[in-house]
C-alpha cells in the first residue's frame, strides 16, 4: 500500500507540473467565455457593412428593397433598445422605489404619425415574438428619429444612475449608388445582364477598387425589366430548371457564407409581389396578411411535471438536452487522463524507468499506483472544468445572454453533477484498464498510436450517435447501445435527463461494476506481462496463454 501511494503520488506531481496540464485548466474557461462574447464582438465591431449595388430595370422595385432594408435594420434597432432597457433600467418598484415603464405608455409618448402600421413585416424572428405582448406598431416607431428620441426621453428619469447613453447599432446592409462615370458607356437600365455583371465583376473580385471603400463591393443585384412577367407559383408557367437561373432577379456576391443581404432583398420582393398578387385578385392585402397572421394558440406540456407547473419552458428544454454537453465533457476528460496514462507507460518502458520500479514495488502495486495518481489529476482537472463552467455561466448571465443564467439553473439543480461523477469513475476505470494494458504492451509511442487509431475509431460511437440517442432516448439504439460496457456510461449519461428505466439504472449499475474489476483484473495480468517483457509485444495466442496458465495453476 505504501508503495503504491508513493507511485500514485509521483504519478499526480508529474502530471501536474507540467505546463500543457495548467494550460488546460486555464484555457478552459477561456475557451468557453470566448465561444459567447467572441461572436458577439465580432458581429458588431469587426462585421464590415455590406455595401451593395442594385441595378433596378424595373423602376418599380429599388423602394421595396430600401423598405426591406430599413425593416431588417428596425430589428435590430429593437434588440439593442431591449437590451439596453434590460441592462440599465432601475429595478422594479419595491427594491429601490422606482417604477419600470410600461412599453404602452411609452408609445404615447410617440409622435402620432409614427403608429402607421406595416402589415407586410417580417414577424418571424424571436425579437419580434417579444412584441406581441406590447403592441407590433413599436417596430415602426422606432424607425421614426423623433419616435426614438422620444421614447429615450421618456426611459430617462427610469434609467440607473451612471446609465450610458444609448447608441444606435450601424447599419450592416446599405446599398450605394453607382457613379454615372463608372458605368462608362454602359446605360444600367437597358444593357443586358451579361454586360452588366461583366462590368461590375472587377468591383466584385476586388480587382478595381469601389469609390472609397476600404472593402470590396459585397454585392451586385440586377431587377430586370419584366420581373413581373418571370415568377413562379401554383398558377403560373411552369419554368426549366436550368434556365430559371438566368431569369428573375440575379444576386451576385464572392461570399456564399454571409446570406443575410440575400434573405432580405429576396423577402422583400416577395412581399410585394405577394401583395400584387392579392390586388390583382380583387383581395385586401392587409385583410389577408391579418388573416395569415392569426394562429391558433398552442403550448407544450409535460405530463411529468407537478400539477400547475406543466407547461415546458426553455428550463425544460436545456434541462434535456444538457446532456449532451455531460456526454462531450465526460468524453474529452475520459480520453485526456486516458492518454496521460498511456504516455507515461509507455514512456516509463521506453526509459526502463519501469525496471527501477519494479525493483521495490510489484507490477500491480505499480498499476494501482498509476491509476490512482492519474485519476487524481482527472479529478482535479473536472472540479476545475466544473467550477469554471459554473462561474463563466454565472458571468455571462444576464439580459444579453439570458440562456446562461436558465443553463445554470438547470446544472445546480438537476442532479445531473453527481452523475457526471459517477459515469466519469466508471469511464475512467474502465479506459484506464484498456489503455494501460496497450502501453505495457508497446516499447515506443509508434506503436501505442498503432493501437490507438483503431482505439479511436470504435471509441468515437457515443460522439456520433450522442444527439440520435436525446432525441430518442428509449429507443432502441440507446437501449442497445445502454448494455455495450464500452459505452455505457457516455449513453446513461445522455439518457440521464429522460428518466430512463429503473431497470436500466440498476442493471448498467451493476454492469459497469463487473466491467471495472473484470477490466483491471486482465489489465492487471497483461500489465504484469507487458513490464516484464522487452522487444517484440507478445502476439495475441501468446498472449492468451499467459493470460490463462496462472488461473491452471492455482
Amino acid at each position: 500500500m505504501k508503495n503504491t501511494l508513493h507511485i500514485a503520488g509521483r504519478e499526480f506531481s508529474d502530471n501536474a507540473r507540467t505546463k500543457g496540464f495548467w494550460i488546460n485548466l486555464l484555457m478552459f474557461p477561456v475557451i468557453i467565455l470566448a465561444s459567447v462574447k467572441v461572436p458577439q464582438l465580432l458581429e458588431e465591431k469587426a462585421k464590415p457593412t455590406r455595401h451593395f449595388v442594385m441595378v433596378d430595370q424595373s423602376g418599380e422595385l429599388a423602394g421595396v428593397v430600401d423598405a426591406g432594408l430599413e425593416r431588417h435594420y428596425k430589428r435590430e434597432l429593437f434588440r439593442k433598445l431591449s437590451e439596453y432597457m434590460k441592462t440599465h433600467m432601475a429595478t422594479p418598484e419595491g427594491e429601490d422605489g422606482v417604477e419600470q415603464p410600461n412599453m404602452a405608455d411609452m408609445l404615447e409618448k410617440m409622435p402620432a404619425d409614427s403608429f402607421q402600421m406595416d402589415m407586410t413585416g417580417d414577424m418571424t424572428d424571436s425579437i419580434l415574438d417579444m412584441l406581441d405582448d406590447y403592441d407590433p406598431r413599436m417596430m415602426d416607431a422606432l424607425a421614426n428619429p423623433e419616435s426614438l428620441d422620444a421614447m429615450l426621453a421618456f426611459m430617462k428619469p427610469k434609467m440607473k444612475e451612471g446609465a450610458p447613453e444609448f447608441e444606435a447599432p450601424r447599419r450592416m446592409l446599405e446599398r450605394v449608388d453607382m457613379p454615372e462615370d463608372e458605368w462608362g458607356e454602359l446605360d444600367p437600365m437597358t444593357s443586358s445582364k451579361d454586360d452588366l455583371v461583366a462590368h461590375m465583376k472587377p468591383y466584385l473580385l476586388d480587382k478595381k477598387a469601389f469609390r472609397d471603400h476600404k472593402d470590396p463591393l459585397f454585392a451586385f443585384v440586377i431587377i430586370p425589366e419584366d420581373a413581373f412577367q418571370q415568377l413562379k407559383g401554383r398558377d403560373k408557367p411552369m419554368i426549366d430548371p436550368t434556365e430559371a437561373p438566368k431569369l428573375g432577379v440575379q444576386y451576385w456576391s464572392t461570399n456564399l457564407t454571409d446570406k443575410d443581404l440575400a434573405n432580405v432583398i429576396e423577402r422583400a420582393l416577395n412581399l410585394e409581389v405577394q401583395q400584387r398578387e392579392l390586388l390583382a385578385r380583387n383581395l385586401d392585402g392587409n385583410e389577408v396578411m391579418a388573416a395569415q397572421s392569426t394562429k391558433m394558440l398552442f403550448a407544450s406540456f409535460d405530463p411529468k411535471k407537478a400539477v400547475g407547473e406543466e407547461v415546458v419552458s426553455m428550463a425544460d428544454t436545456i434541462r434535456k438536452w444538457a446532456p449532451i454537453g455531460f456526454v462531450y465533457l465526460l468524453w474529452v476528460a475520459i480520453f485526456t487522463v486516458v492518454q496521460m496514462l498511456l504516455n507515461n507507460t509507455v514512456e516509463e518502458k521506453s526509459n526502463r524507468i519501469i525496471e527501477v520500479l519494479l525493483s521495490s514495488a510489484t507490477p500491480w502495486e505499480i498499476m494501482v499506483g498509476k491509476l490512482v495518481g492519474i485519476a487524481c489529476v482527472g479529478l482535479t482537472m473536472m472540479v476545475a472544468w466544473i467550477l469554471s463552467l459554473l462561474g463563466v455561466l454565472k458571468y455571462l448571465a444576464g439580459p444579453t445572454v439570458e440562456w446562461a443564467g436558465v443553463v445554470l439553473e438547470v446544472v445546480q439543480t438537476s442532479g445531473l453533477l453527481p452523475l457526471f461523477a459517477l459515469y466519469f469513475a466508471a469511464g475512467y476505470l474502465t479506459y484506464a484498464g484498456v489503455f494501460l494494458a496497450i502501453g505495457s504492451l508497446c516499447s515506443t509511442v509508434k506503436e501505442a498510436q498503432n493501437f490507438m487509431g483503431t482505439a479511436m475509431i470504435i471509441l468515437m460511437v457515443p460522439l456520433f450517435t450522442m444527439v440520435f440517442v436525446a432525441q430518442d432516448p428509449h429507443g432502441s439504439l440507446a437501449t442497445f447501445l445502454t448494455w455495450i460496457p464500452l459505452y455505457t456510461p457516455f449513453v446513461m449519461m445522455n439518457r440521464a435527463a429522460a428518466d430512463p428505466p429503473m431497470f436500466d439504472l440498476v442493471g448498467t449499475g451493476v454492469l459497469m461494476f463487473v466491467t471495472v474489476i473484470l477490466m483491471l483484473w486482465l489489465s492487471s495480468r497483461i500489465f504484469r506481462i507487458g513490464v516484464l517483457r522487452t522487444g517484440q509485444p507478445p502476439k495475441i495466442l501468446e498472449l492468451i496463454r499467459n493470460l490463462t496458465t496462472p488461473l491452471k495453476n492455482q
